[in-house]
C-alpha cells in the first residue's frame, strides 16, 4: 500500500474501533484551507475531532509522538471553521487521537481521549 491507502486505511480501523464504542461518524477528512479533521464523530453530547495516526513502530514516539504542537493548531483551526459552518458552536467538543501502531495482523490502537485543548 502507498502512504495515502495506508492512511485511509487506518483511519476506517479508527471509525471502526470508535462506531463499536458506541460513536458515531459525521464526517471524514473535513478540510479548510489550512489543514483538515481525520474524523468528526458525536459521543453522547459531545462533538468530537479525532486526529488518526499510524506509525508501524514506536521508534521516534510512536503514533502518538507525531502528533506535534502545530498538528494541534492545524486541528483546532479546522475545528472551528467546521463548528461555524455547522453552526453547531454551542455543543461540548473534544479533542482525541486514534494512535495505531505494528505491523498488519499485529496492531495495537490506542485511544486518547481529550488528548488536546484549545487555547
Amino acid at each position: 500500500m502507498n502512504h495515502r491507502e495506508t492512511g485511509n486505511h487506518a483511519e476506517s480501523l479508527a471509525c471502526t474501533f470508535l462506531e463499536r464504542r458506541g460513536l458515531r461518524l459525521l464526517c471524514r477528512n473535513f478540510h479548510c484551507r489550512r489543514g483538515e479533521i481525520d474524523l468528526v464523530m458525536q459521543d453522547r453530547d459531545s462533538l468530537v475531532f479525532i486526529e488518526v495516526r499510524y506509525r508501524r513502530h514506536n521508534r521516534y514516539g510512536g503514533a502518538a509522538g507525531s502528533v506535534t504542537p502545530t498538528k494541534c493548531r492545524r486541528i483546532i483551526h479546522c475545528a472551528r471553521y467546521f463548528l461555524s459552518r455547522h453552526q453547531a458552536s454551542e455543543q461540548a467538543i473534544r479533542f482525541d487521537v486514534i494512535a495505531i501502531e505494528g505491523e498488519p495482523g499485529a496492531l495495537q490502537i490506542e485511544w486518547l481521549k481529550d488528548a488536546f485543548r484549545p487555547n
